[in-house]
């Protein structure tokens, strides 16, 4: 696994109940995703080149602890398929200060072109690295 984001819990992120609102695990989660895009490839200057994207297919998520604000957390990421349009990948959570497990979040991301608003095959040179990041966390 790669580190793909590390932050802070702000008072602003919870919700009545006192602990981070779901919308900002979501939100911390597709921060590490482009970082993840980026380590095979998939960055700001691909996209704009190429006028091509990514899209959420489908996500899973686990809430597994609850954190408050003022609590460290470090996302962790990797590659668990490619195929020829889509990536699937997961990112774990952790409180950075007890290392523990706070959420998991599997999603299934699709390579879309930005011009026909369709999925297309994802380039040679990004399968391969999606491959490399796949092997070596074996």
């Amino acid at each position: 696994m790669i580190e793909t984001y590390r932050g802070v819990v702000y008072p602003n992120q919870l919700d009545h109940m006192g602990h981070m609102n779901v919308q900002w695990y979501t939100s911390k989660f597709d921060e590490g995703t482009w970082h993840l895009f980026s380590a095979v490839g998939i960055n700001s200057e691909y996209m704009r080149k190429n006028d091509k994207g990514m899209a959420a297919l489908e996500q899973t998520t686990k809430y597994l602890a609850e954190v408050v604000a003022g609590d460290l957390l470090v996302v962790k990421s990797k590659i668990l398929e490619t195929r020829d349009k889509t990536i699937k990948f997961c990112h774990v959570m952790y409180n950075a200060e007890s290392g523990s497990e706070v959420a998991t979040t599997e999603l299934v991301a699709v390579h879309l072109d930005r011009n026909e608003r369709r999925a297309c095959p994802l380039p040679e040179n990004i399968k391969e690295k999606c491959l490399e990041l796949i092997s070596n966390a074996v």
